[in-house]
């Protein structure tokens, strides 16, 4: 019997990341959480900045973490972060600077200039990619147009699972999932004419490699400080960490639609080749990479990012636990209030609570005041958001879609999940929670051999993972509810 392999996900989200081990015995996965640290933006002044050292020391200590318990070689290391944020690095290949967050003001600021001189159709109709403030496209427009010392030191731009991987191997790649998300491709490669716009030198930008794709070994450096027995492949994954959740997704049918739950939520459908019309551009959907070098059609959403904050201004009165958050919003009233998650007042992290009851007392709805009413609030929101956005889906698919599946981190909340099957009326399967990790080691055994192909990935995790079912109730309330906050959001 052939010796389990394992294989590393390093997972970065927007609050935390994490090391997780992934042990293949040719026919299931099992994980384990090797080691976890926070993952917070810094604001100096009016910027805000990711400590990209304090992620690479995080990455060794997890590694350490590994040597320390194993003597087994991995297999493979892959990294997946959120989208669009890059850093630099000069000519020497040193770091110019830590890398900005996307909640950085540059971004809108980029964006308006943008859509001034060119319009605000032009990078959509070419990339697929919907306007928002924090693409990648927006915030080196700003750069360009402040010019930047940063940029004109810079000798390539890498994206941020790519620069982490450059610090671990030395490689200057960019995979494609990851690059989907800046708005600058056109198709599968860099857009010339989004070049031109920007007013950057084309060699900015490195290559593309598509999922799979190996990008180098190992530092011998980073093998012996962190006991390894042996150094390890660093793989592109689908490094933009919603194309890793998606391809969890233990779909037997391909007609499903995924909703990736987390801080952000993330709907869509997979598609071969890209959908560019003004239902896409009105609608505010966009054109990403799968794995498989694919589209995945989606509509980014708020997501958990509303009601997380929620929670934190509650623990600074008195901690409260998820369980206790849930529960509360199930004893609340049914449909007293909505909010619009994507309303711009929710995109800052501060004062969420008052901005809940804001958008309520601007909108002359009942204003909630317990944490029941304001957590009930922002989770039927959020069901009739997904509602607005599957609806959307099935217009431009032409046909009706069976299931949803859930996955992610959100896919833990039963109460979202029954809300959801009965707002869209179709049953959702929720899980795997661990998502992304998942899609990322599952690409990293697909490159080394392990499975051939998507279908095979899926069928494995469908053997590893348990899911959870729910069937629609309460239809008619809810499709009724939904008229109203239609209205009430203006949509």
């Amino acid at each position: 019997m052939e010796r389990q392999k394992h294989y590393i996900a390093v997972d970065l989200g927007a609050s935390n990341g994490r090391i997780i081990l992934g042990k293949f015995n040719q026919k299931e996965i099992t994980f384990e959480e090797l080691y976890r640290f926070s993952n917070d933006y810094v604001q100096v002044n009016d910027a805000y900045y990711w400590d990209i050292l304090h992620l690479y020391s995080s990455i060794i200590e997890g590694l350490k973490a590994y040597s320390k318990k194993y003597s087994d070689p991995i297999h493979g290391i892959g990294i997946d972060t959120w989208g669009v944020d890059f850093g630099l690095i000069d000519s020497q290949g040193r770091l110019a600077g830590n890398p900005r967050a996307y909640r950085d003001a540059r971004g809108l600021r980029g964006m308006k200039a943008f859509h001034q001189k060119y319009g605000e159709k032009a990078a959509f109709n070419i990339s697929g990619n919907a306007n928002f403030e924090y693409n990648t496209l927006y915030q080196l427009y700003d750069m360009v147009q402040s010019k930047d010392p940063q940029l004109e030191a810079a000798d390539k731009l890498l994206l941020l699972p790519d620069l982490i991987a450059y610090m671990l191997c030395g490689e200057a790649s960019c995979e494609y999932t990851h690059a989907s998300t800046t708005q600058m491709l056109d198709g599968r490669t860099w857009s010339k004419g989004l070049i031109d716009m920007l007013g950057i030198k084309p060699d900015l930008l490195p290559e593309v490699k598509l999922s799979g794709e190996k990008k180098s070994d190992l530092y011998p450096h980073i093998v012996e400080s962190t006991g390894l027995s042996q150094t390890a492949p660093v793989y592109c994954v689908g490094s933009h960490d919603t194309a890793s959740a998606v391809a969890s997704v233990p779909a037997s049918t391909k007609n499903y639609a995924f909703l990736s739950s987390g801080t952000w939520s993330l709907m869509g459908i997979e598609n071969d080749k890209l959908i560019i019309n003004d239902v896409v551009f009105n609608h505010s959907f966009t054109n990403e990479g799968t794995i498989t070098g694919g589209y995945r059609l989606l509509r980014n959403i708020m997501g958990l990012w509303i009601i997380q904050n929620c929670k934190r201004e509650w623990d600074h009165k008195k901690p409260i636990s998820w369980d206790e958050v849930v529960n509360n919003a199930k004893e609340a009233p049914a449909f007293q209030s909505f909010i619009d998650v994507d309303d711009h007042m929710f995109f800052d992290g501060s004062n969420m609570v008052g901005n809940v009851q804001q958008y309520c007392r601007n909108t002359g709805q009942k204003v909630p005041e317990t944490i029941g009413e304001i957590a009930r609030t922002v989770y039927e929101s959020l069901a009739m958001c997904y509602r607005e956005a599957f609806v959307g889906l099935e217009q431009l698919k032409g046909e009706q879609i069976d299931v949803l599946h859930i996955v992610g981190g959100g896919s833990k909340n039963d109460m979202l999940n029954q809300m959801t099957a009965n707002a869209i009326n179709r049953m959702v399967v929720a899980g795997p929670a661990e998502a992304t990790a998942i899609g990322n080691l599952m690409v990293q055994i697909k490159a080394s051999g392990g499975v051939k192909d998507l279908a095979e990935m899926r069928s494995v995790i469908r053997e590893s993972c348990d899911v959870k079912t729910f069937s629609p109730t309460d239809v008619d309330a809810w499709a009724d509810s939904f008229n109203r906050y239609k209205k009430i959001v203006g949509k």
